[in-house]
């Protein structure tokens, strides 16, 4: 076969050949954008999901939708300890930019880019998220208006930014569009600027402005929220993103197979569908591998056997073991355990996966420690994304097939 035709694209963030089995979520979005452009009350939307499951196409490509329906849209990936206000300033700029030539009024668009520069420089106090009065002075947002005074730029990030998405949703109002903001990665979004954008999407809601927030996660997201504003559960449409069915998992092989002129065999789709379990980037990352070692169409069974060591070897390096390294030796001790014992509640629960999960009283008890001395540890991985804690008492590892990884590997 030939590697220069290799339609499959095992990337980070990467759109495949073949957005396969997300159709519904797809509908869902142009039905919440028409919704709007006629004034119907909306929800935000989260999307939800292990690594690997493609949430960050997902996002992309419904930010693709809005654009087309000529929507302001902007993005920023959220980062632990980085504070909300200029990442938001930075994407509701493009946002707004977007929308400016068709304004009637540049006075409006002016007016609202002083809101905005007010807003993006009127950092926390030092020693609340980082910021200096130094740094503050010295950044500029690249907006060549004067800042405005009294307006999103109070300092208490919950009512600055109810100020600046309300005065942005009536900006896209004066054009009959609107403006989604996506957010990935929104998890790691600060408790206190979690619980400002809860509070800015009620007050948007309330008023039926025609500005959304649509954010992707891992699993607790969800409680993230829920902790920040107990109303988030009713704020927002959670859409939680799975791995592929099988008849979605072999359209994502076979569809962009079919453009190259290439075939699958039956036994060789049942068994690429075992190896990925049907988790998006896996398909990929083994659909790359069969095609490149696959001498002919069509592809076989014996084809993905000779493949599959090298796709397993890529995942290990570039998807496992990157994540595994930034682990402290306490950190990844506690994985061991993890990845042992979810192997066995796995087996209880008739799992296929086994990255079932696992309650921390027995990682304590099967690592002879007191529960309260692992804590540590267990914070610091969920902070680096690495588990996740989906119901009290329990964890759970943000990778598919993680806790198989890691028990190949030797202690």
């Amino acid at each position: 076969m030939d590697p220069v035709r290799n339609p499959y694209a095992p990337g980070a963030g990467q759109r495949p050949p073949e957005l396969a089995g997300r159709g519904r979520e797809l509908d869902v979005f142009d039905v919440v954008l028409e919704r709007i452009a006629r004034g119907r009350p909306e929800r935000s939307l989260v999307l939800t999901g292990l690594r690997g499951v493609g949430k960050t196409v997902l996002l992309n490509t419904l930010r693709s939708q809005a654009i087309n329906r000529l929507w302001g849209s902007g993005k920023i990936e959220a980062r632990p300890d980085q504070s909300l206000r200029r990442p938001i300033a930075a994407a509701l700029h493009m946002a707004v930019r977007e929308l400016a030539p068709r304004h009637r009024a540049p006075d409006r668009i002016e007016a609202f880019l002083g809101v905005l520069k007010a807003f993006a420089q009127r950092c926390p106090p030092a020693g609340r998220g980082g910021a200096t009065p130094r740094l503050r002075d010295r950044w500029q947002p690249g907006i060549d208006v004067p800042a405005a005074a009294g307006r999103a730029d109070s300092g208490d990030i919950e009512i600055d930014l109810v100020e600046l998405l309300s005065d942005a949703a009536d900006v896209a109002a004066d054009v009959g569009t609107g403006i989604a903001v996506f957010i990935d990665e929104m998890q790691d979004v600060g408790a206190e600027d979690v619980s400002a954008l809860c509070a800015a999407c009620h007050e948007l809601s309330q008023l039926g402005a025609p500005l959304i927030v649509v954010g992707a996660g891992l699993p607790h997201l969800p409680a993230v929220l829920s902790a920040a504003k107990s109303y988030s559960e009713r704020l927002f449409r959670y859409q939680r993103i799975d791995r592929l069915d099988r008849i979605a998992a072999d359209r994502a092989l076979c569809a962009p197979a079919e453009r190259e002129q290439v075939e699958y065999e039956p036994k060789a789709l049942d068994l690429l569908y075992e190896s990925s379990g049907g988790y998006p980037y896996f398909v990929q990352a083994y659909g790359k591998a069969t095609w490149d070692h696959a001498p002919r169409s069509p592809i076989t069974a014996a084809d993905v056997r000779v493949a599959a060591p090298e796709a397993e070897a890529e995942l290990a390096v570039g998807f496992f073991g990157s994540r595994f390294e930034r682990a402290t030796p306490a950190e990844r001790e506690y994985m061991r355990a993890m990845a042992t014992l979810s192997l066995v509640e796995g087996e209880a629960g008739g799992r296929d996966d086994m990255d079932a999960a696992v309650p921390t009283a027995e990682i304590a008890r099967a690592l002879g420690r007191k529960p309260a001395s692992l804590s540590p540890a267990r914070d610091a991985l969920i902070k680096k994304g690495l588990i996740y804690s989906g119901e009290r008492g329990t964890v759970a590892f943000t990778v598919p097939h993680f806790g198989r990884y890691l028990r190949t590997q030797p202690a």
